[in-house]
């Protein structure tokens, strides 16, 4: 199950997404659609036959988008959490091969691979929870444990 997490980042990244899908591209992609329509026989138009594909795809994350942000919680940071791992925070790992990673936890819409955003329900995620700078943690992987050391914690604000 999802957790109904986000950033306020987060969200607003899908609230602009949300925006743009409706004011902008399905306003185009419908003009698009007409004016193939307008060209005679649809049975053999495959401008119009695409673009009622896409106008399809685009209800359907549009549908997403409006009930996804309705369940949405928006954590905000609070400077309670300093010091300790919560959720959105960026922390700074290092294995036993002294390999240093860094990752910011958030929810489950906003992962981000290339950026080491890892969700808050990852394995990763969970065993951080509530850990502190110099606290180790275990991790449980499919290829077996992983044993890590938190080396910082810090929030954007």
């Amino acid at each position: 199950m999802k957790t109904n997490l986000v950033t306020l980042a987060g969200w607003k990244k899908l609230d602009i997404e949300l925006k743009y899908l409706w004011k902008e591209k399905r306003p185009q992609v419908t003009r698009a659609v007409s004016a193939a329509a307008a060209l005679g026989d649809r049975s053999d138009n495959a401008e119009y036959k695409e673009g009622k594909r896409e106008l399809r795809s685009i209800d359907r994350r549009l549908r997403f988008l409006m009930n996804r942000l309705d369940e949405l919680q928006i954590v905000h940071y609070a400077p309670s959490q300093e010091g300790k791992v919560y959720f959105g925070a960026y922390v700074e790992l290092e294995n036993e091969q002294q390999q240093l990673v860094t990752y910011r936890i958030v929810g489950p819409d906003e992962i981000d691979v290339a950026n080491n955003h890892i969700t808050i329900d990852s394995p990763m995620a969970r065993a951080l929870i509530a850990k502190m700078v110099d606290d180790e943690v275990v991790v449980k992987a499919p290829s077996g444990d992983r044993l890590w050391y938190v080396t910082k914690i810090y929030y954007k604000k």
